[in-house]
């Protein structure tokens, strides 16, 4: 998600390991904390629409692109790094 100046939400990172998804098979599983089999299964069948599936679809690059380490400072920082 972009602001109106076109720079990244920096909210986006950290709403990625503080919020838990909210259906599914992984209800109530940190976004950051999903299966890397279940992004691809979304990324196959198409993300939800809205903030949801922006936020799916940023946690599946993250993941299938080695960058989870990006997250670590964060989920420190925020608290929420426990796995469910």
């Amino acid at each position: 998600m972009e602001d109106l100046a076109g720079i990244p939400d920096g909210n986006l990172l950290i709403q990625l390991v503080t919020m838990e998804m909210p259906f599914g098979k992984y209800k109530g599983t940190l976004l950051c904390n999903l299966p890397v089999h279940y992004l691809e299964w979304h990324h196959r069948n198409g993300f939800p629409k809205g903030k949801m599936g922006v936020l799916l679809a940023t946690i599946y690059e993250i993941k299938t692109n080695g960058l989870e380490n990006l997250l670590g400072p964060l989920k420190l920082q925020y608290g929420k790094g426990r796995k469910k």
